[in-house]
């Protein structure tokens, strides 16, 4: 506990504290909103008002350094911001805070070059509004609102597909990521929240059992179409990313093939995924989650074991590595998605794992 609340105050104070509420980075990925998110996620274990306040202030920070932004995702845009700022006012009972947030989020315009992934496209739209039916309520942001962006998104896919053996196909920047951050591993995971039609189901199936098929010999997974380079065992990039996606898959599916990919995967982020970096995109951290996500899909005890060991690494080890530089703390060592906050979340989680949740990803 005394290590947990180390990490949350040197977070807050080091991000928040010593900016004089100033906010240059608004991202949950990098920035203030990632701590916001954190901070938000210690309110609802500790039920601290204190917490939740200091939650709303960040988020009306961001809010106003966001303002001219035009990305729309939550991760790394204006729907983060004000999908999380009106959940943040309903737990404080203030209506009209909310209802100012909702009417933000729902003023989000798409630019036309808008791509298709988690970080920077549609999906990370579509996720922000899952978050808001989850915690606000269901059609808070409406089907048809949701509807036609997963039409978008579909289309795209298709379209890129052609009549190769894959059902749908993304490009970020060009090239066809497989991951979670930019690829095809976080737009599955995205639409199975979504209200599919049957074939838009099979398609989605369709494309997950391309990847557990084009996997590599080593049960890890390319980072993009084509790629030989048998290297990254990240969230980003890697089996990480793609065991919460097929986790996911056997929990909407019921599917046995995909359940055993999930347990596959799982098996290389174990012997590979002791990282030298400490964050939850590419860091122990993130891939202490997949043993997470396992456990509560199976129940064992073993990923619990995993989850806890990957921990405890950190918890010991990780502030006597960096400033040994045997690690690596992060660009940004603070923030949620690549630094000390991404551990902080994962120590907060571990008070009762089976509610656990990859943050930003998981609903």
């Amino acid at each position: 506990m005394v290590t947990l609340l180390y990490f949350l105050f040197w977070v807050v104070r080091e991000t928040w504290g010593l900016s004089g509420k100033r906010v240059q980075d608004y991202t949950l990925y990098t920035g203030a909103l990632g701590t916001a998110y954190l901070v938000f996620n210690a309110y609802q274990v500790t039920k601290n008002e204190n917490d939740l306040k200091l939650c709303s202030d960040i988020v009306k920070a961001c809010d106003s350094a966001s303002k001219d932004s035009g990305r729309v995702t939550f991760i790394c845009g204006r729907a983060g911001i004000c999908a999380l700022g009106a959940v943040i006012a309903k737990h404080s009972g203030d209506a009209r805070l909310q209802d100012h947030y909702l009417t933000k989020f729902k003023e989000i315009r798409f630019p036309s070059d808008l791509p298709n992934e988690l970080l920077y496209g549609r999906a990370g739209f579509l996720w922000a509004c899952s978050f808001l039916n989850k915690h606000i309520g269901k059609e808070t942001l409406s089907t048809i609102r949701m509807r036609a962006v997963v039409d978008e998104i579909i289309k795209s896919g298709r379209r890129l597909a052609g009549k190769g053996t894959c059902p749908l196909m993304y490009e970020w920047h060009g090239k066809k990521y497989w991951g979670a951050a930019h690829g095809l591993a976080g737009i599955m995971h995205v639409l199975m929240d979504m209200e599919l039609k049957p074939d838009e189901v099979e398609d989605v199936k369709g494309t997950l059992r391309y990847m557990i098929k084009s996997r590599y010999p080593t049960g890890n997974y390319p980072s993009s179409e084509g790629s030989e380079s048998d290297r990254l065992v990240h969230w980003c990039h890697g089996a990480p990313g793609v065991t919460l996606t097929l986790v996911k898959a056997a929990e909407v599916f019921g599917d046995k093939e995909f359940l055993q990919a999930a347990v596959d995967a799982g098996e290389v982020v174990w012997k590979r995924g002791l990282l030298k970096r400490v964050g939850i995109c590419h860091g122990i951290s993130g891939n202490a989650y997949v043993f997470l996500s396992l456990y509560r899909l199976t129940g064992k005890v073993e990923y619990l074991y995993r989850a806890k060991a990957f921990a405890s690494f950190l918890s010991d080890r990780a502030q006597k590595l960096i400033s040994e530089r045997k690690m690596h703390g992060g660009d940004h060592p603070y923030s949620l998605f690549e630094g000390m906050g991404g551990m902080a979340y994962l120590f907060l989680d571990m008070g009762e794992p089976s509610k656990a949740r990859f943050p930003a990803y998981e609903i």
